[in-house]
């Protein structure tokens, strides 16, 4: 069984488009992320798996469970964090612990006070005193809480600070070794590929790219570094082109013989083609397409 399976999900907003055609599936066990750029999608996947909207068209399950029919069961098994979350002001974090677990009926102190002990947040504090980043644990710890089979994470790491996200993601490590699938939605590509063992790029509301992040690391792109006073002659498969001085560096996907006799053309000094960074890798699928 798959912890979440999609095939062709969309939703439109009227005319416009949230998500289209996303088919997706994530392995019960993994650790996925699941990025791109603001206004991808992300937050459209995630509040259509969960139910609180619903999709124009297409199907999907998390956990063995249909999005529509089984949302209570859904609820039941996920510990979701939204990207921004709103609490009751005057509340002191502890009750509003006991709160979000009494609506599961259950009784979670024993488990809220260690998380609340590990991300140093103070239970006794009123939520309306604390700064963003605190704010954002109690999002954390109210997901985490219950410890559910499956954890849905919208951009959880905006707001804390290092040492926070560390213990963060030491935390889900610990989950996930345990048995239980981590799906974390980011735009910082670092964190995908520090932590996640596969990732899904969503643009524009499509997929783009879904694989075991280890072979995401072998798509042929490469890095290439110049030591040129020329400009480059206009070659198809360039991505995030920089220029300083005499130095010029960009990501290439194409055949490595057609690039170097284009730039036969011109004179340089100096050429470096490696393989580059997972995060580079991303970043080629992240960007947008050249006009």
């Amino acid at each position: 069984m798959k912890a979440i399976d999609t095939e062709l999900l969309t939703k439109y907003y009227g005319s416009k488009r949230g998500i289209a055609d996303v088919s997706l599936s994530v392995d019960k066990g993994d650790f996925f992320g699941f990025i791109g750029p603001n206004g991808a999608g992300k937050s459209t996947t995630i509040r259509t798996l969960l139910g609180l909207i619903s999709p124009t068209s297409g199907r999907a399950s998390v956990l063995g469970n249909d999005i529509i029919k089984d949302k209570t069961k859904i609820a039941a098994s996920v510990g979701y964090m939204p990207s921004e979350s709103a609490f009751y002001n005057g509340m002191k974090v502890r009750d509003i612990l006991a709160f979000c677990a009494k609506m599961r009926g259950l009784d979670c102190k024993g488990e809220a006070k260690k998380l609340c002990e590990r991300l140093e947040l103070d239970m006794s504090r009123r939520v309306n005193e604390l700064s963003f980043g605190n704010r954002k644990k109690v999002s954390i710890v109210c997901a985490l809480q219950h410890n559910p089979e499956l954890y849905i994470l919208d951009e959880p790491t905006s707001g804390l600070d290092p040492l926070m996200q560390r213990e963060f993601f030491d935390i889900l490590k610990e989950r996930n070794q345990n048995g239980a699938t981590v799906f974390l939605s980011s735009h910082v590509l670092s964190e995908v590929a520090k932590y996640c063992k596969s990732a899904a790029v969503i643009r524009d509301g499509g997929i783009l790219v879904s694989d075991k992040v280890d072979s995401l690391g072998h798509t042929g792109v490469k890095r290439v570094s110049l030591r040129t006073s020329s400009a480059l002659p206009k070659i198809a498969g360039i991505k995030d082109l920089k220029t300083e001085n005499e130095n010029t560096n960009f990501l290439y996907s194409g055949d490595i013989k057609a690039l170097i006799s284009e730039l036969d053309r011109i004179s340089f000094e100096d050429i470096n083609i490696t393989d580059p960074d997972l995060e580079e890798v991303f970043m080629h699928y992240y960007a947008k397409e050249d006009n």
